[in-house]
């Protein structure tokens, strides 16, 4: 390879023999000098072997520190707050490393995508933690409520925008639709499947959309994301109601036995189903909750024995992601669980069931297989969605007042409070 003034970051057009490459120079791991990294504009990063390299041309300087962005504020247009949490869209390349990096302030994220203050002013950003969804917990969760309770009681604010990462941010947006009690003002989550420096990031519309979204009349924790594969329009789906459906795709989360509340385009909001509407007053947090609780899947031949485990570890309650009606191992089974759930019921565990199927509910009385289970005591949850009742165990369970009456769990388990269970299926 000729020698090059190309340094990690910059564009480049990678010459070999035969073919031509384009993508973002990256720098080479140590213990791999001989190796010339590439990230192409699929993405994906391609390593060759340097002597095979004909010529590294720039095409891009890479560019200069992000210097603090100054926003203009239009006192015409109505002010939003917003909170970022990490996740990919509060992330950008590191050349050095092939991968992405948190943004090192909030200007990083309006300099890529400058098209949100054409809608509204973002007053105030408050940044709680910078963290990938699957490293949060519930007191993540309590965080990003109390932060949120303090901006939706501003009354120089009309809503709130959050950012976060994808995995398990449908945990989170369930957390929240049970923690923001009488909520009057719209609480939008909202994502990206792809970084913000890459040209096809979804973080634009759906940045542009929960705009419009935070401004709207929906007073509802909900998440905000493209509709399609395209950069046509986005939904705005409930929070306890929104499950992730695919690993990579842009239209990636989906309302599950529901509707989502509306159509949001750039410039304008289509309602779609009914939703609580903004109001006057001010909101508080309820974010207590029990650690103690655990999502179990159950599969073919599984040993009821697991459930001991739990007791052990002094759990308060369980769900059971059981097969479609809700079903487990019966009676005709080699490691029947009709037993074993009576024992640890009667020691005090609260046992939930949902089903491993997207759509539908579940159903104990149509088989006699879902009949014994039911006698065993365990609630039936209907069409709750798995995170959801998980979420909603711990925030039940951290209520003394009703944890400590197995009735009291199973009356509040069973009543739809933030729209979690539908009285009819939709498709």
């Amino acid at each position: 390879m000729e020698k090059t003034n190309a340094v990690p970051g910059d564009y480049v057009e990678l010459s070999l023999v035969n073919r031509d490459y384009q993508g973002v120079f990256l720098e080479s791991p140590e213990n791999e000098k001989g190796i010339v990294l590439l990230k192409l504009d699929s993405g994906y990063n391609i390593g060759f072997v340097k002597k095979e390299v004909m010529e590294v041309k720039v095409l891009k300087k890479a560019e200069e520190k992000i210097e603090e962005l100054e926003i203009k504020k239009n006192s015409e247009k109505p002010n939003v707050a917003m909170i970022i949490t990490g996740g990919t869209i509060a992330a950008r390349l590191n050349p050095s490393k092939g991968g992405v990096d948190w943004l090192d302030n909030p200007a990083s994220l309006f300099k890529f995508y400058p098209e949100i203050f054409k809608l509204v002013n973002v007053s105030k950003v408050e940044v709680p933690f910078m963290k990938a969804s699957e490293d949060m917990d519930f007191k993540d969760w309590q965080k990003i409520a109390r932060v949120a309770v303090k901006l939706l009681n501003d009354t120089n604010v009309k809503g709130i925008i959050i950012t976060h990462g994808t995995d398990f941010l449908h945990y989170t947006s369930a957390a929240l639709s049970f923690f923001l009690k009488d909520l009057n003002k719209p609480v939008v989550l909202t994502y990206s499947q792809r970084s913000i420096d890459r040209a096809s990031s979804d973080a634009n519309l759906n940045l542009q959309c929960s705009a419009l979204a935070a401004i709207s009349d929906i007073a509802e924790v909900m998440l905000v994301g493209h509709a399609s594969e395209n950069d046509d329009f986005c939904f705005a789906m409930p929070g306890a109601k929104v499950r992730k459906l695919h690993t990579s795709r842009r239209d990636a989360f989906k309302v599950v036995n529901g509707k989502p509340f509306a159509k949001i385009f750039t410039d304008k909001v289509i309602n779609v189903s009914e939703y609580n509407q903004r109001k006057k007053g001010k909101i508080k947090a309820d974010t207590s909750f029990e650690e103690k609780v655990a999502l179990v899947k159950i599969y073919p031949g599984q040993n009821p024995e697991i459930l001991d485990y739990y007791l052990k570890k002094k759990y308060k309650g369980i769900v059971l992601e059981m097969s479609g009606l809700g079903h487990a191992p019966g009676k005709r089974a080699r490691n029947s669980w009709i037993s074993k759930l009576k024992e640890v019921q009667k020691r005090g565990l609260i046992v939930c069931a949902t089903s491993q199927c997207i759509n539908g509910r579940v159903d104990p009385l149509v088989y006699s297989n879902g009949r014994e289970l039911l006698e065993t005591g365990i609630i039936y949850l209907e069409d709750m969605l798995s995170e959801t009742a998980l979420v909603k165990l711990g925030w039940i369970l951290g209520h003394k007042e009703w944890a400590k009456n197995r009735d009291a769990v199973k009356a509040k388990m069973l009543e739809n409070i933030v729209g979690e269970i539908s009285d009819r299926l939709e498709n």
